[in-house]
């Protein structure tokens, strides 16, 4: 069996974290088992989706690598679901329903008040064709709903939550289309995965109850239904994920510095016993995917971790990976230096300075002072190559006495103005000697 999974975001907004985690998952499923993963774009709403979003949702998929081997937009399958529908219809498994909006939200507050739950009380199933013909003569026109059949608890064994169990007694017939005929989620997305082949759909615990309602239209359509794995919802650092970090999308993330590969390698692993590592490569992620590492609990995600991990991944990344985002003067060598110090790609630009341009002199203590004019004349004498700057310190060493932070930092401040950053050994080289004497002269001139 070939395993082929989905990723089904409606085009009526750009792809947030959330989404980001799902499609991910799926994408390292179907690859770990050399499968095929599919982006259906959901976009029966014709008045909410747009190309724009649809393009926008291609093109995030495409930076965080998650490429689909196929590609299907439910506006141009309207005729299958009408063939299917109809199918049910003749089968008695779908029925029009008459109760406007607010004639529904009267029954419910009746139920709640009764202290009962709120469900479809299924009078439209007692309607006769004369009642029907009337209402309709009056100008009401039917939602439709899928008829639950209540013989049996509806059972399956998740990937991730174990065997679930679900009373149709106790749910309301779903609306699976409107009154003005435009479809709703649940019934075209179940031709969808019957017509596509899916064997498995990775999405969050909210829709457990929407797949138990599911797989009765898969035994009504005579179609095996996928396997299913409900992971936990994102949270945030207060325990709810916030507006503001489920609505963050790979736009924003990508504006910020965020790295696809720091994304991948934390929403790989949040929800389950495993640690978060960075990667040097998203194919890394793919035999790791397993569902049975999986917690119940909810994934905390918090944007330091994102931020620290992004770091971390910046540190593997080769020259060749980021040269296209860097200023032309950070080559090769540059990047391997100061690599280590950066925590996004953009702030290698702010060693420019440091590695060719003119910087003000530090204002130094003047027993510092004195120590650099010493460093201007052993730094004169030296071939400047690979290994300048051990003969530097060891140079000042032998003729000052001094060791440790008052041998390392003053040489550290005159040469980059900070007291922090890339090792010495490797920037020094970089600086280039006439550069590097000029600032340890300008710094021991201070005093």
């Amino acid at each position: 069996m070939t395993i082929v999974t989905r990723f089904a975001p409606s085009p009526t907004g750009r792809i947030h974290v959330g989404n980001i985690r799902v499609a991910l998952h799926n994408w390292l499923w179907a690859r770990k088992a050399g499968g095929r993963f599919l982006l259906r774009l959901d976009d029966t709403d014709l008045a909410r989706s747009t190309e724009e979003n649809a393009e926008a949702i291609r093109a995030d998929l495409a930076w965080l690598g998650l490429v689909p081997d196929a590609e299907y937009r439910q506006s141009a399958r309207f005729d299958l679901y009408e063939r299917r529908f109809a199918e049910l219809r003749a089968a008695g498994r779908v029925y029009p329903a008459y109760e406007t909006a607010q004639e529904l939200d009267l029954k419910r507050k009746i139920l709640a008040g009764r202290g009962l739950p709120p469900i479809y009380d299924r009078a439209a199933l007692a309607l006769t064709e004369e009642e029907r013909a009337r209402l309709e003569a009056e100008g009401r026109r039917p939602h439709w709903r899928f008829r639950l059949d209540h013989d049996a608890p509806i059972r399956w064994d998740d990937l991730i939550r174990g065997e679930q169990r679900i009373d149709p007694a106790l749910q309301s017939d779903p609306v699976i289309r409107r009154e003005d005929g435009s479809w709703l989620y649940m019934l075209p997305s179940v031709i969808d995965d019957a017509d596509m082949g899916v064997t498995h759909v990775v999405r969050g615990e909210d829709h457990v109850t929407n797949t138990g309602l599911q797989l009765q239209m898969f035994t009504a359509l005579g179609a095996p239904a996928p396997a299913f794995a409900h992971e936990a919802l994102l949270t945030g650092s207060e325990g709810k994920l916030s507006k503001r970090l489920g609505a963050l999308g790979a736009d924003a993330l990508r504006e910020s510095g965020i790295e696809p590969l720091a994304i991948a390698a934390l929403l790989a692993k949040l929800g389950t016993s495993d640690p978060v590592e960075p990667v040097a490569e998203i194919s890394t992620l793919i035999e790791g995917i397993d569902f049975a590492r999986f917690g119940r609990a909810p994934a905390r995600f918090d944007l330091d971790e994102l931020a620290a991990v992004n770091a971390r991944t910046i540190h593997l990344m080769p020259y060749a990976a980021v040269a296209d985002r860097l200023p032309a003067a950070i080559g090769a060598a540059e990047w391997a230096a100061i690599a280590p110090n950066v925590s996004t790609v953009v702030e290698a630009a702010e060693w420019l300075p440091v590695l060719a341009g003119d910087m003000p002199p530090p204002a130094l203590p003047a027993e510092d002072v004195a120590y650099l004019a010493e460093a201007v004349t052993v730094a004169r004498g030296l071939d400047w190559n690979e290994g300048v700057w051990t003969a530097l310190t060891a140079a000042l060493k032998a003729a000052t006495g001094r060791k440790g932070k008052a041998l390392f930092l003053p040489l550290r401040q005159a040469l980059t103005g900070r007291d922090h950053g890339p090792d010495m050994a490797a920037l020094l080289p970089l600086i280039g000697k006439d550069r590097a004497v000029a600032r340890l002269a300008a710094a021991s001139a201070r005093g």
